[in-house]
């Protein structure tokens, strides 16, 4: 299995930043690559729970993933499964995503996500082209 890490330092403080990675109505505010909708979701990963996320582009789609929230530490990190569906809606292989938030060494905030036990190297690639486009949002939306 293969892993993918990306950090980012934002100047927001630790509990925006938290807020902005954990709360479903900002996480619609830079959810998905650039240029996609999210026409049907269930994003909250504010506590225990299932959630899902269909995304639609200019490309096509539609794209659905969903998982289950299995940790969550305020203002500190959540935790949470990942599967992608097929056009079947049936879900597949499972990874893992960690979000961590800490203060940064000069203020703001220190964001690492782990995305983990991706299946292959094809996967890792994909999936940072994936969140990279996301975090480039993320930093607009905490400016």
């Amino acid at each position: 299995m293969s892993e993918l890490r990306i950090e980012r330092t934002f100047e927001s403080d630790p509990e925006t930043v938290f807020e902005f990675v954990t709360e479903g109505e900002k996480l619609l505010q830079w959810w998905g690559h650039e240029g996609m909708t999210i026409p049907e979701h269930n994003l909250d990963f504010s506590g225990p729970g299932p959630w899902m996320a269909t995304l639609v582009g200019a490309e096509g789609g539609p794209y659905k993933m969903s998982g289950e929230v299995i940790n969550v530490d305020p203002p500190n990190s959540v935790e949470f499964t990942w599967g992608w569906h097929d056009e079947n809606d049936e879900r597949g292989h499972s990874s893992h995503v960690r979000f961590d938030v800490k203060p940064g060494k000069t203020g703001g905030a220190q964001f690492v996500l782990i995305h983990s036990r991706l299946p292959d190297n094809d996967s890792v690639a994909n999936h940072n082209r994936g969140w990279t486009s996301s975090m480039s949002k993320l930093e607009r939306v905490l400016k």
